[in-house]
Parts: structure tokens; sequence; C-alpha cells
């Protein structure tokens, strides 16, 4: 089995953070209305992609109705819709929507991960449980040919300098750029949440202008071309 599927597996089957395994699991109890109907995956949410990446996009972690519901990191919520939008329009993805983990969507040189891998009460995980996290975005970017990280938010800015042992970085901001070891450049972008897109502090364009400038910076050809690669 190739190492990235082995480390999928171990990751859907940690349990490492008591408080993560309660809540993941009664929310896939306890479901949102408008998804009674569907089986939550409540498990932890595994990377997602494209196994000769060059560029790794690193979030937050899944959403509680979000990556917690369909299996699959930034599927199934409005973060997912602006980022595989953005992705899609560089090329990256084969659809512009990530609705389920059986709509046939594939990433084109990119994976897709979080820095903690099970869906956090408040969307707030502890130090610990990123601590516990770390070493799964550790091993990823180690089997990956990555050459450049869009960290999406502070929080997975900091997890990704923590792994690429940037020890002296700039302050979070978009558009942000960090030199990391092993020739990775890592490029900062505002979060998609609904928070940052409906107030306007995060626009498609400044997602688009980072996406591409991520892939810049790992070697892709322009924006646009991945699709027919």
């Amino acid at each position: 089995m190739p190492p990235l599927d082995v480390l999928c597996q171990e990751v859907v089957a940690c349990r490492r953070c008591p408080r993560l395994v309660e809540w993941r699991e009664t929310v896939a109890a306890e479901r949102r209305a408008s998804y009674s109907s569907e089986v939550y995956w409540g498990r932890p949410v595994p990377g997602f992609g494209d196994p000769a990446a060059r560029l790794v996009v690193v979030g937050l972690a899944p959403a509680a109705h979000g990556g917690n519901r369909t299996g699959r990191i930034f599927t199934g919520d409005r973060s997912g819709d602006w980022l595989w939008a953005a992705l899609w329009r560089a090329g990256l993805a084969t659809q512009p929507e990530s609705v389920s983990a059986a709509d046939g969507l594939q990433a084109v040189g990119t994976w897709v991960t979080a820095a903690v891998r099970c869906a956090p009460p408040g969307n707030r995980p502890t130090p610990q449980e990123r601590d516990n996290c770390q070493p799964y975005l550790q091993r990823e970017l180690a089997l990956l040919p990555v050459r450049a990280v869009l960290a999406l938010g502070g929080f997975a800015y900091e997890a990704c300098c923590r792994v690429l042992g940037v020890a002296k970085r700039p302050a979070f901001g978009h558009g942000v750029e960090a030199p990391a070891g092993r020739g990775i450049s890592i490029v900062c972008s505002y979060h998609p949440s609904q928070q940052n897109t409906f107030t306007g502090r995060l626009t498609e364009e400044m997602l688009d202008a980072a996406v591409q400038r991520a892939w810049a910076l790992a070697g892709g050809p322009d924006a646009g071309t991945a699709r027919s690669l």
C-alpha cells in the first residue's frame, strides 16, 4: 500500500484527543436538521488530492457539518465552495464544487489537508490537540514533492511554520510569504470562512491571487493550464 494511503488510514483511526472524539461523534449522532437523513462520517478527516502534489493547501480543521459529515476535507460547506472554486479557476481541480466524497472531484498537482483532523468545538482546537495532529502534517509534507504551501488562516500558518522549522516568521497576513526549509515557500491567505467571505475581508480575487502565487512558487504552469494536463 502506498505510504500516503497508510497515513490516511492511520488518521481515520486516530483517537488521541478525547475531547475531539466526543465532539465529532456527538455531532455525527445528533446531526443538523438539514442533514438529518444523512449518515455522518464522524471520524478524523484525512488529506485529499494528488499524490504528486507540488502545492499543499492547509486549513484549520474539518467543519462539524462539512468534512465531519462528508468524510472529505473542505467538502460540503461554504468554505469548501470557495476553496475548490478558486482551485478550479487556477486549473488545480477538475470541477468547481466539492459536494460529497463520491462526486468525482480530483485535485491536480495539489493536496488539501488541515492542521487538525477532527472537527473541534467552536472551531477552536487546544494547543495539545494541535500538537497531537502535528506528526500527520509533518509526514504528509515529507511524502509529497511539495514546493509551496498555502496556509489558510493564522492557525494553519503557525502549524506549517512549526512543521517546516520556520523559527523567525513574518506576522500572519493575507499575501504574506515565508521561506521554509527544503526549498519550500509558505503563502498566507485569510481562511475562506463565512466570517471572512460574508464581510468582504476575503474576496474571490484575493483568494485567486493567493492560490496562483502559491502555484507559481510551486513551479506550476500558468493558471488554467493544469486542468488540461
